[in-house]
């Protein structure tokens, strides 16, 4: 896959070279790792300390083009069985405002990839709204990629949770507001693990070679090898000696041949059809996967080592010109009834405080559900991957890919 013409950036021809130069050993690209020219664009402009100008907001037209466009994740947001979206239904009702909802984000090196360059200029990235993961939303703050939100316009951002107020990488949430948060834990195919899986080495089991799926972002596969090690991953006293133990773990499976994808959410199909029976993956989505099937067919448990726990957040792009339309949505989906109501089909963990009494009155049996409404003894055992230094991040994320890459 690097045998083509390198490419220009230098920044992106050392990262090449440095994960050549690793000799992995691995010969076989692996099915849905094509994250590298994502992650390694993502890298070259991750490094800080540009001299060119950021780009400027773009001029917002939301009072005389009631319209936006949202990308988001699959299996993020309510919808019926024939395949509408209710409380975006609702909120075009009551607004006006037209929504494009697109399902475009598989994780987000790939999205980043595929708009990083528009981004750059100030241009339409053709999404007035995005969901992406907390630190990929620091990036975006820091790179100056994102619109400064006016928080005047979403007066029920009263009721996002205290916990999820004021972030490091976003302090007074100038410029994100979460959308969804959730665990990466283990997934295991019922009828075929009937006894379930506890433990991030079960699935090393040589019973399941070749029959093992990982998720493509790296803190939350790495993030469950270094808890499995003992490592306390929101602590700062972990670095590099660390972390190449945990991707030596990875890189073993990898070449074994026990690790078969990597990949974003379209691991789901990969469940479905059975080329995995575990898998790290995400939690609400299996509750969905579940319904889609009209069966139980998989569990999903956080590993005795603990999870991973994470934010999705909706930004603006700097070249929308769709705010004030977008913020009102923000608004919208901050009323404790339909957060709820999202609650309810994507099975994630709601930021919105008041949602869970308003769960009372839609689907009473989910108040206690620990997908949604999870205890401090749930929480407990949920983990937030440290915040990585330019470099780290950059090293690290190259290094997971060229495990991936091969030699």
């Amino acid at each position: 896959m690097f045998r083509r013409e390198s490419p220009a950036d230098p920044a992106v021809r050392a990262l090449i070279a440095q994960a050549r130069s690793w000799q992995l050993g691995r010969r076989t690209l692996l099915q849905g790792a094509g994250l590298s020219a994502a992650t390694l664009a993502l890298a070259a402009c991750s490094t800080g300390g540009g001299t060119g100008a950021r780009p400027s907001a773009a001029a917002d037209d939301s009072g005389s083009d009631r319209s936006l466009t949202w990308a988001n994740w699959s299996f993020y947001i309510d919808e019926d069985e024939d395949g509408n979206y209710p409380t975006l239904q609702a909120f075009e009702e009551e607004t006006g405002i037209s929504v494009t909802y697109n399902v475009d984000v598989d994780d987000n090196n790939t999205y980043y990839a595929k708009v990083k360059d528009q981004l750059a200029l100030g241009q339409d990235i053709g999404a007035d709204t995005v969901c992406l993961t907390d630190w990929m939303v620091g990036r975006l703050i820091g790179q100056g990629y994102v619109q400064e939100l006016d928080h005047g316009n979403i007066p029920n951002l009263a009721n996002l949770s205290a916990s999820l107020r004021d972030p490091g990488f976003d302090p007074g949430r100038r410029f994100s507001v979460p959308w969804q948060t959730g665990f990466a834990g283990l997934a295991w195919n019922r009828e075929k693990l009937p006894d379930g899986l506890t433990s991030v080495e079960q699935l090393w089991d040589p019973a399941l070679k070749g029959r093992v799926g990982v998720l493509s972002e790296m803190r939350d596969t790495i993030g469950l090898i270094l808890l499995a090690q003992g490592v306390d991953i929101a602590s700062d006293a972990w670095g590099d000696a660390q972390f190449s133990a945990a991707i030596e773990v990875f890189r073993q499976q990898v070449e074994s041949g026990q690790i078969r994808n990597i990949k974003g959410n379209s691991y789901a199909d990969d469940l479905k059809n059975e080329d995995t029976l575990a898998a790290i993956v995400w939690s609400g989505d299996i509750t969905t996967i579940n319904a889609e099937l009209g069966e139980d067919k998989f569990g999903f448990a956080l590993p005795d080592t603990g999870g991973t726990l994470w934010s999705d957040n909706f930004v603006v792009p700097i070249g929308s010109t769709k705010k004030a339309n977008v913020e009102t949505l923000i608004d919208f989906y901050y009323r404790p009834e339909i957060a709820a109501e999202v609650a309810a089909w994507v099975n994630y963990i709601t930021p919105v405080e008041g949602a869970q009494e308003a769960m009372a009155e839609i689907a009473p049996e989910l108040v206690e559900n620990q997908l949604i409404f999870p205890s401090q003894e749930t929480l407990s055992r949920a983990h937030i991957f440290r915040d990585l230094t330019n470099a780290e991040q950059s090293r690290y994320q190259a290094e997971f890919e060229s495990v991936g890459l091969g030699a």
